[in-house]
């Protein structure tokens, strides 16, 4: 009996498979063990499966037109070393193994499966099945009509030979690429300049000699055309056309494709070509993201950097976190001109004027700086509206732009805060020769609220009678003293002690004003 290539070549695999087990965990195991029987029995096993591989090499290597070996001939010849092999196993499993590494048992168990594989096959497998099962077993998976090559495209065959544009298109067929066929060169830059007329080509393959306008004329033209320039173009030559192939290679074209056509260099040229376009069209694809993320960086960096510029302009008013909010939408727009009530707080230093008409201009600044870090700290933990402050006077108030429950606490809290902080600084100065102390007013009523100014140098400004209310009664506080309208009063009798001053004649107001003075807040 004969047996074909096809065959022979699935028996050597079937066989050498087992074989390997059989060498390799043999090998593995004469590693670990020292001389003794049972490493000597697995060196005889080791090299009968040596020789059982050099035997099937040479026994089932056969030339196409010469005749292999039947049945019996390879069950003689693969026999005996496979009977040793097994003849050894039999002998191990009478031995006591000795201590070895902790895979012994395993690993002797592979090698005995892989020898009745191996057993198996010589009984039974050497008889090669029917034709037809051959063939399935040699022959390799067709591949699925509808899975082209990964490498397919659209490719344009522009030849003004018909057999030419049929042999092209049937070998370009085979390898899933979809065809597109022109004639002449007007017909291709007519096809190429419609849009939407059919799937546009990845891939141009252009004769170079054509009756009308030449393929060189038609590269030139495509290579002109800033809409078809990214278009690959394989020339299509004949070998004695090397010139014109040299000036379509400067002109743009990626490569050629000689006369007459060999399949392979066909697939070869095409398929590089089309891997070009894929990775030009790649990048392409990645730099217009990158535009496109570049003009939504700097958009972002613009409304970024004006919501710093807002939110700097709104910090000088408010404190850091409010002039967030706003920022962010938590509050409305404070700039925008409202009414609103509001607990306005007024202080300034007593005994400034006479200091500063005195004093040394660098030392009138050291003051006010103190004064201002201190007192501006604590209007921002208060979370109070700064409106302004001129010299030593500064306003504030509370409400406003974000409304508070507790407005009146919040400036009587802030107050008496302040209070406490200047008094350290109140000691320091008078130990310099300044006479320096601070009072306070603080009112509750509408003010109207907004943005006060002209473009490029806008404030924040606060106007009606409560403002002027607050700043009058600081003018009449003495050192130390935070005096309070009616209002302001009666809604701090639940957490501060305050007491009855009297009424009091203030400028710009017709009627005498009953005051209050801040005593102390209560505990809890």
């Amino acid at each position: 009996m004969h047996h074909d290539t096809a065959w022979l070549a699935h028996l050597r695999h079937e066989l050498r498979t087992p074989l390997n087990h059989v060498i390799g965990y043999s090998e593995m195991l004469l590693e670990d063990l020292e001389p003794q029987p049972l490493a000597s029995a697995l060196q005889r096993i080791r090299s009968n499966a040596k020789l059982l591989l050099t035997r099937i090499a040479s026994l089932l290597v056969t030339p196409e037109d010469a005749a292999a070996p039947d049945a019996a001939t390879l069950v003689a010849g693969l026999a005996p070393p496979l009977h040793a092999i097994a003849g050894e196993l039999q002998a191990l499993r009478g031995l006591q193994p000795p201590a070895g590494p902790p895979t012994l048992r395993q690993d002797l168990d592979h090698i005995a499966s892989a020898a009745a594989q191996l057993q198996r096959l010589l009984e039974g497998g050497l008889v090669p099945p029917p034709r037809a099962e051959r063939a399935a077993v040699a022959a390799p998976a067709p591949r699925p009509a509808d899975h082209p090559p990964p490498a397919a495209g659209c490719i344009l065959v522009v030849d003004d030979d018909a057999a030419n544009r049929e042999i092209l298109g049937r070998w370009l067929a085979r390898d899933g690429h979809r065809t597109l066929f022109a004639a002449g060169g007007a017909e291709a830059l007519a096809l190429l300049r419609t849009p939407g007329a059919q799937p546009p080509p990845d891939l141009v393959l252009l004769d170079i000699m054509m009756p009308g306008i030449s393929g060189i004329e038609v590269l030139a033209q495509l290579k002109a055309d800033a809409a078809l320039q990214g278009l690959p173009v394989l020339m299509i030559s004949a070998y004695d056309e090397a010139p014109s192939v040299a000036r379509c290679l400067e002109g743009g074209a990626e490569d050629f494709l000689p006369k007459p056509f060999d399949p392979v260099v066909l697939r070869a040229r095409a398929g590089a070509a089309l891997e070009r376009k894929r990775l030009r069209d790649r990048e392409a694809q990645h730099l217009r993201a990158l535009a496109e993320w570049n003009q939504a960086l700097e958009a972002r960096v613009a409304e970024q950097v004006a919501l710093l510029d807002r939110l700097g302009r709104l910090k000088r008013f408010f404190s850091p976190p409010l002039a967030e909010a706003i920022v962010q939408g938590g509050a409305d727009d404070p700039l925008k001109s409202h009414r609103r009530e509001v607990t306005v707080c007024f202080l300034d230093l007593r005994g400034f004027t006479a200091f500063a008409e005195v004093a040394e201009p660098e030392d009138v600044m050291g003051v006010l700086r103190e004064y201002h870090a201190e007192m501006g700290a604590l209007v921002m933990a208060h979370e109070g509206t700064l409106e302004r402050f001129t010299g030593d006077g500064m306003m504030v108030f509370f409400n406003d732009p974000v409304p508070v429950a507790n407005p009146v606490e919040r400036a009587l809290r802030m107050a008496q805060a302040m209070r406490e902080r200047v008094a350290p600084l109140v000691q320091r100065w008078r130990q310099q020769g300044h006479e320096l102390d601070l009072g306070l007013g603080i009112a509750q009523g509408y003010a109207t609220i907004g943005a006060i100014g002209f473009e490029g140098r806008w404030d924040y400004g606060a106007i009606g009678s409560v403002t002027n209310l607050a700043a009058r009664l600081c003018g009449e506080a003495r050192a130390g003293q935070v005096l309070l309208s009616r209002r302001v009063a009666t809604q701090a009798a639940g957490f501060a002690e305050v007491a009855p001053v009297g009424e009091m004649a203030l400028k710009g107001f017709a009627r005498p004003a009953p005051v209050y003075e801040l005593l102390a807040l209560k505990a809890g």
